[in-house]
């Protein structure tokens, strides 16, 4: 049975060195829900400019709906110069002040928001308070829909605060090892190791799941129950690592939602992230089956020390 998923948040271009590109976390992650069949719905918010257009007529390309995109007047379209290092790994200059800062709370975003299985947020859209207040109504008004963090950290765009308030909210939360360890100076953990800190973060805030991402050595998902599960990276070529945290993320709630175990949602986000990785930009397509013949073909693994 197909899911109704909501992603709220960013729709942006990311500027790259070869050229813009679309994306946003939020926008990544719907295009891969979309694309694994479920139905995915973006809610964000772009300027009336040419980038606004573009973003549009890209979405409409990507074969998402745009009926929850709204335009500003006034504010421009997102937009994230981004430079990739030698391995591919991009450092990313959030622009401030944009669309997406700003999305309004409407009775058509409620009515969808009441129908839907996952609600998918994170940090970045919460760093105005508009924005801010339109997530948080939304997500009090969705008592069925699992709530999925990912927290996705970027410099000046978040706060103790804003950090602790989601994690109230999440069921499932989703972070790569560095935002982990910057959690325990931000909001006061005492772990040491990966493990512990995530144990921290379930038991402190009652979540259900965290699924952390380790890079080229694979992710961990860890349960309410005290269940810890690795799963080793993939060895590939990579190209660039833009919107692959966001593949995994919709590669594991596809899988989990639609009934499959902690274990098997891990296995098939892990190894949609790392094909991902081996592909310019976030919205590239990659089919379900290509993926799990990647999981049963591809023997070359990378696991942690």
């Amino acid at each position: 049975m197909r899911k109704t998923i909501l992603a709220f948040g960013e729709l942006l271009w990311d500027l790259l060195p070869t050229g813009k590109a679309l994306g946003g976390a939020t926008t990544n992650f719907i295009f891969r829900i979309n694309l694994f069949g479920d139905n995915g719905f973006l809610i964000s918010k772009v300027g009336n400019d040419e980038n606004g257009r573009e973003a549009l007529e890209k979405l409409i390309e990507l074969g998402l709906a745009t009926h929850h995109i709204q335009i500003d007047p006034k504010l421009p379209t997102g937009t994230v110069p981004v430079i990739l290092d030698e391995q591919g790994i991009p450092d990313f200059t959030i622009i401030q002040h944009v669309a997406y800062d700003h999305i309004m709370l409407t009775g058509d975003m409620l009515h969808l928001a009441s129908m839907a299985d996952c609600i998918y947020f994170g940090t970045l859209s919460q760093r105005s308070e508009q924005s801010r207040n339109t997530l948080q109504t939304m997500l009090a008004q969705t008592p069925k829909a699992v709530k999925f963090l990912d927290i996705n950290l970027r410099k000046d765009c978040y706060s103790s605060q804003t950090i602790t308030e989601s994690l109230k909210i999440a069921d499932i939360l989703k972070l790569n090892d560095e935002e982990l360890f910057a959690l325990k100076d931000l909001i006061s953990l005492s772990g040491n190791s990966i493990q512990e800190l995530g144990r921290e973060l379930i038991s402190k805030y009652q979540l259900k799941q965290a699924l952390i991402t380790l890079g080229e050595k694979g992710a961990f998902v860890m349960a309410g129950t005290g269940e810890s599960i690795y799963d080793p990276g993939y060895r590939i070529n990579v190209i660039d690592t833009v919107g692959s945290g966001d593949a995994c993320s919709a590669g594991f709630m596809h899988y989990y939602l639609n009934g499959h175990s902690p274990e098997e949602s891990l296995k098939f986000g892990n190894a949609t992230g790392a094909l991902v990785a081996a592909t310019k930009g976030g919205t590239q397509v990659i089919k379900k089956e290509e993926i799990i013949r990647f999981m049963h073909e591809k023997q070359d693994r990378i696991s942690i020390s």
